[in-house]
C-alpha cells in the first residue's frame, strides 16, 4: 500500500511538473477565440481586433470562431466545457456574464464557477438620444419635462431584459420620472419609430445611433461612460450632468474555462494589459464607438463581473422583470 501511495504521489508530481512546463511555454499552437455573435457585428469587429493584437504578441495565430445563438449561451457553454489549457477562450460580454444570470432561470453553467476571468477588453458606452422635436436640449431639460408630464414620454429598448431596457429603468429611477417602456426586437428595429417620434428617447450604443445623430434625426443628451466619447466629444457624460449612477457600459472581456493554470491566465492578462496600451488597438476599437477600459488583474475582473450581476439583478427586480 505504501509503495502504491508513493507511486501515485510521484505520478502526480510528474504530471504537475509537465503541466507547469506546458504553461511556461504557452502558447505552442493556435488559440481559438469564441465569439457569441455572428460575423460582421461590432462585437465580432472588437474580437478580431483583439485577436490580431494577441496573435502578434504571442507568436501564434488566434482563430476567431463565431458561435451565435441563445443570447450568447451556446458560445459560453462551449468554452465552459473546453479543456482549461488556454487554447479555447471566450469573448464574453455584459450580456453573457451579467445579464443572462439575472434573466435566465437556468443556465447550463454557473457564471461564477465555470469560467476563469482574465481581464476586460473594451467598454462600449450608451448614449441617451431623443427625438429632435422633444422640447429638451439637455439632460436637465428632459428630466424636467418628464417629471412635468408623467407617462407622456416613452423610451425604446432592444427588448425586455436588454441592456438598453435595464439602463432605461435605471435612468427612470435616477431621474424620478414616469416613462413608459416600449420593447423592440433589437436596437435597429427601434430607430424608425424613434426618428419619427412614436417613441421619444432611448439609451443605445453609439454605432447604432451615429448616422442618425449626424443627419440631425436624433439629438444626443448624455453619454453613460466615465469620460466623453471621441465619437461624440460635445456630448456630456451623465456624471457631468448630475446623474452619477448612470455609469453603464456594454463591457466585453476575456474568459477561459474554469481550472486554467495560474501561469497561463496570468500570461494572458499580462499580454492583455499591454494590448490595452497599444495605440493601434485603441484606434481600432475607437472606430466601433468603444473605449479602452482600465486594466484589471484576473481577480479584480472576476470581482467586477460579480458586482455587475448584483447590480443588474437589483435593477431588474425593481423594474419587475422576471427571469424566464
Amino acid at each position: 500500500m505504501k509503495k502504491i501511495m508513493l507511486r501515485a504521489c510521484a505520478a502526480s508530481v510528474i504530471a504537475s511538473l509537465g503541466f507547469a512546463a506546458q504553461a511556461q511555454n504557452y502558447p505552442t499552437r493556435p488559440i481559438t477565440l469564441v465569439v457569441p455573435f455572428a460575423a460582421g457585428g461590432s462585437s465580432d469587429i472588437l474580437a478580431r481586433a483583439f485577436g490580431a493584437s494577441l496573435a502578434a504578441r504571442v507568436g501564434q495565430p488566434v482563430v476567431v470562431e463565431n458561435k451565435p445563438g441563445a443570447a450568447g449561451i451556446i458560445a459560453s457553454d462551449y468554452v465552459a466545457r473546453a479543456q482549461p489549457d488556454g487554447y479555447t477562450l471566450l469573448f464574453g460580454t455584459i450580456g453573457t456574464h451579467a445579464i443572462n444570470p439575472v434573466l435566465k432561470k437556468t443556465l447550463p453553467f454557473d457564471v461564477s464557477k465555470s469560467f476563469t476571468a482574465i481581464g476586460p477588453l473594451a467598454d462600449g458606452p450608451l448614449v441617451l438620444v431623443v427625438n429632435p422635436r422633444l422640447p429638451a436640449n439637455n439632460l436637465q431639460g428632459l428630466m424636467d419635462y418628464a417629471r412635468a408630464h408623467p407617462d407622456k414620454l416613452s423610451y425604446a429598448s432592444a427588448g425586455i431584459g436588454a441592456i438598453s431596457h435595464l439602463a432605461g429603468e435605471l435612468f427612470k429611477s435616477e431621474a424620478q420620472a414616469e416613462i413608459t417602456h416600449v420593447p423592440y426586437k433589437g436596437g435597429g428595429a427601434a430607430m424608425p419609430d424613434l426618428m419619427s417620434g412614436q417613441v421619444q428617447l432611448m439609451l443605445e450604443t453609439i454605432p447604432n445611433t451615429l448616422s442618425a445623430l449626424r443627419a440631425g434625426k436624433l439629438r444626443a443628451l448624455a453619454i453613460s461612460s466615465d469620460t466623453r466619447s471621441a465619437s461624440l466629444p460635445d456630448v456630456p457624460t451623465f456624471k457631468e450632468a448630475g446623474l452619477s449612477k448612470l455609469n453603464v457600459t456594454t463591457w466585453t472581456g476575456l474568459f477561459g474555462p474554469a481550472g486554467m493554470s495560474a501561469d497561463v491566465s496570468t500570461r494572458l492578462n499580462a499580454e492583455l494589459v499591454k494590448i490595452l496600451a497599444d495605440a493601434d488597438y485603441v484606434k481600432r476599437i475607437a472606430q466601433t464607438g468603444s473605449v479602452v477600459p482600465k486594466p484589471m488583474t484576473g481577480e479584480q475582473f472576476s470581482a467586477f463581473v460579480s458586482s455587475e450581476v448584483t447590480r443588474w439583478r437589483a435593477v431588474a427586480q425593481a423594474a419587475g422583470v422576471q427571469p424566464e
